[in-house]
């Protein structure tokens, strides 16, 4: 393992006065009752690496009760190096540190990235579009700066757009130049979406035929700036990870191919400002931006079929266990270490095949930290692994 997460250290920190959690290289369980401050630990061990809290806390939720600020450290080790990520909250306001000096919160993003697993994630097969746009765009921006900057320019623009179109006094003439700037961002997220989502699907169709054997899984992106605004499945072409085990996917006809990234972004560029130009006249009547990948789906099926509308639960578990288990892999391939997994509480939500189907998927140099109120979860193989940790909520608040 090239570098990992060595020692956690968190002062005034929610249920915390002050506590320090040393992390084995491998497996740390964290076993409690439920509302022992267990989830707090992850939740510190993924803003110092992320940047981010799944909770989307304000900065002060995160200061514990009758304090006014608060400090989380994190120290990483390895490969020669030893790197020190902070952030306080003081005043309300949240900072970021590297190695002492003060960054923005992309400073602490990248070094050891986290591939985080609770149990909310367990429903993403079937809830919103905008859930797994999230998720795909969460470990886009962990990995690539450049899709971070994208991500945020292209938000904003949507942002703008859609207060302009509210206006009464909007007109078609007034949206040009937002929608030459809309479709300059929005088709090169949509090329960095497009090459991620197939490196995911290739460990994905890998993962799940390990998981759920007998069964064939997929994932399509499913772009609303094709057919005027109705979404339909794409995928980046020949490289379709078709050797992972999955079928071989067509491209969009007259798509360049993956590989050539300005001419993938200005084939997209055409085609959505062919579609807002389509949609303009409904835009200004319903005052929002109906088209670009703020509306894109990304779409699970097995066996073929619509994952959302015909999975059982059990497969739909399956799935969201795969795609975990394609977050570690391709972070393992893109930075040629692998990221730190946070499992917070799955375990119990899941039965006993697959949880030994996911630690399998995970094994190897993989550093975990596991929740959990029962050690009767875990085999003897992976607890003679694993350093075992009692969090108690007495012991949390001194």
């Amino acid at each position: 393992m090239a570098i990992f997460a060595r020692t956690l250290t968190v002062r005034h920190y929610r249920s915390y006065a002050s506590y320090t959690l040393e992390l084995d290289p491998r497996v740390t369980v964290l076993v409690g009752r439920n509302a022992q401050g267990k989830t707090n630990l992850i939740e510190a061990l993924q803003l110092l690496t992320s940047g981010t809290s799944f909770r989307k806390p304000a900065p002060s939720e995160l200061v514990a009760e009758g304090e006014s600020a608060c400090s989380l450290a994190l120290r990483l080790e390895g490969d020669g190096r030893v790197v020190d990520l902070g952030c306080t909250v003081t005043d309300g306001k949240r900072s970021f540190t590297r190695n002492g000096k003060k960054c923005p919160a992309a400073g602490v993003r990248g070094v050891v990235p986290s591939v985080l697993f609770c149990p909310d994630d367990l429903d993403m097969v079937k809830r919103s579009a905008s859930v797994r746009r999230a998720t795909l765009d969460g470990f886009g921006v962990q990995l690539n700066e450049q899709y971070a900057q994208l991500l945020g320019t292209y938000e904003r623009l949507v942002e703008q757009r859609n207060a302009l179109l509210k206006e009464r006094w909007c007109a078609r003439e007034m949206l040009v130049a937002w929608n030459d700037a809309l479709a300059q961002a929005g088709s090169s997220l949509m090329v960095h979406r497009l090459a991620l989502l197939e490196r995911l699907r290739a460990r994905f169709v890998e993962a799940y035929a390990a998981i759920a054997p007998g069964e064939g899984a997929d994932i399509a992106y499913e772009p609303t700036v094709l057919d005027g605004g109705a979404p339909r499945a794409h995928r980046g072409g020949a490289d379709t990870g078709a050797g992972a085990g999955g079928a071989e996917a067509p491209a969009c006809a007259g798509a360049p191919e993956p590989a050539d990234r300005p001419a993938q972004a200005a084939w997209w560029r055409e085609r959505f400002l062919e579609t807002l130009d389509a949609v303009l006249d409904d835009e200004l009547r319903r005052g929002i931006t109906l088209v670009g990948p703020h509306r894109d789906e990304i779409r699970f099926t097995v066996d073929g079929r619509d994952a959302r509308a015909f999975a059982s639960q059990g497969q739909q578990r399956s799935l969201v266990l795969a795609w975990k288990v394609a977050e570690v892999a391709v972070t393992r391939d893109i930075l040629g270490h692998p990221p730190l997994l946070l499992l917070d509480d799955v375990m119990s939500e899941l039965d006993a095949e697959r949880r030994e189907a996911f630690m399998r998927g995970i094994e190897g140099e993989v550093q975990t930290v596991i929740t959990t109120t029962n050690l009767g979860y875990f085999s003897d193989a992976i607890l003679s692994r694993a350093r075992v940790v009692t969090i108690e909520k007495d012991a949390a608040m001194h």
